[in-house]
């Protein structure tokens, strides 16, 4: 039994390591800077997708993970151009800055984890963009430009990193990924980690065992936003420029949907394959702008209604599916196509 495990886990580092083998050396391969764009909107997409999943292993839904992707690109943004600071100041400031309001927020709000939750989240995601475009001071729905883009990193033997092409920032955002997973696997095979999941599959059994609902949730709350701020930050150095825009309620439910694509159950993983579907899928299409939010909400339709684990869910669910039970739920599926019925 000892064996096995050892080969197992032996098997899951070696994966793990080609995974990272591979996401390092791609921009030693991939010439189209294109591309490289598009990998790095991967990974901010499984950052926040990420931030999802950790709310849902609480029993917490959220409508508002853009809004705090958007209070940690402005307070990034203004660091550095009323300030004077540099980005790697700014950074850990605005991860600090969308930590505290969660909170504050989180404090009051996630007392009631159910609708009044999601609302909540919903309307507080409004407020932020609406304050964004409302106040000058915050650039108006103009927005803000000229963000200046991170300092060089002197490294020796090499010389000065500087953030000119897409290849650096590439790498700082792969670098950035790779500590929140950690901190995040860290989170989830720990205590607190154990109790989330106990808290998720039943809060009644949950507190009866003597866990704390409010202050896991809270917890949960504050380090999933931080996250998200971390994002926000590398966003408005990226592009050098943010608007209110870019963190309305669609942007809440690209996060989502990141989520529920991959797998719910997979915390980690499942916005990873989440985020790269919902990135490079319109993009091989060439879907325009304007039905893109019509081919994503017919896609979540689709998702809850025949694939409601997602697609790790669904995969992990082939080895014990039978040619027999494969064609009954493909006859259930067609049933419900020609009945309007519902899926059992």
């Amino acid at each position: 039994m000892r064996l096995t495990i050892s080969w197992r886990t032996s098997g899951k580092l070696a994966g793990l390591l080609l995974v990272l083998a591979v996401l390092v050396l791609l921009p030693l391969v991939i010439r189209s800077p294109y591309l490289i764009h598009l990998l790095i909107m991967t990974f901010i997409g499984v950052v926040l997708g990420m931030t999802f999943s950790m709310l849902f292993s609480t029993g917490l839904i959220t409508l508002g993970a853009a809004a705090f992707y958007a209070i940690g690109a402005y307070t990034s943004a203004l660091l550095t151009l009323n300030a004077g600071l540099s980005f790697w100041l700014a950074l850990p400031l605005a991860t600090l800055m969308a930590g505290v309001i969660a909170l504050l927020l989180g404090s009051i709000i996630v007392r009631n984890p159910g609708v009044a939750f999601v609302v909540i989240t919903f309307i507080f995601n409004a407020v932020v963009v609406e304050a964004a475009g409302g106040l000058r001071q915050l650039g108006g729905w103009g927005g803000i430009l000229g963000i200046p883009r991170p300092d060089p990193i002197p490294l020796p033997f090499y010389g000065p990193v500087e953030f000119i092409t897409k290849t650096p920032y590439y790498y700082l955002m792969l670098a950035l990924l790779l500590l929140i997973m950690l901190v995040f696997y860290a989170l989830y095979n720990s205590r607190i980690g154990r109790a989330w999941r106990a808290i998720k599959l039943s809060p009644a059994l949950a507190e009866t065992l003597g866990i704390n609902l409010y202050r896991y949730r809270l917890l949960a709350f504050v380090i999933a936003s931080s996250a998200a701020g971390v994002a926000g930050s590398f966003y408005a150095h990226y592009f050098q420029s943010i608007i209110p825009e870019a963190f309305g309620g669609w942007t809440s439910i690209y996060i989502q949907l990141y989520s529920v694509l991959g797998g719910l159950d997979f915390y980690l993983l499942g916005p990873a394959i989440g985020a790269a579907i919902m990135t490079f899928l319109p993009e091989f299409l060439r879907v325009a702008k304007e039905i893109e939010p019509l081919i994503t909400g017919a896609l979540l339709v689709m998702i809850i209604l025949f694939f409601p684990g997602g697609i790790l869910g669904t995969l992990r669910q082939f080895p014990r599916l039978g040619p027999a039970s494969l064609s009954a739920r493909l006859g259930e599926i067609k049933n419900w196509l020609l009945s309007g019925r519902n899926l059992r």
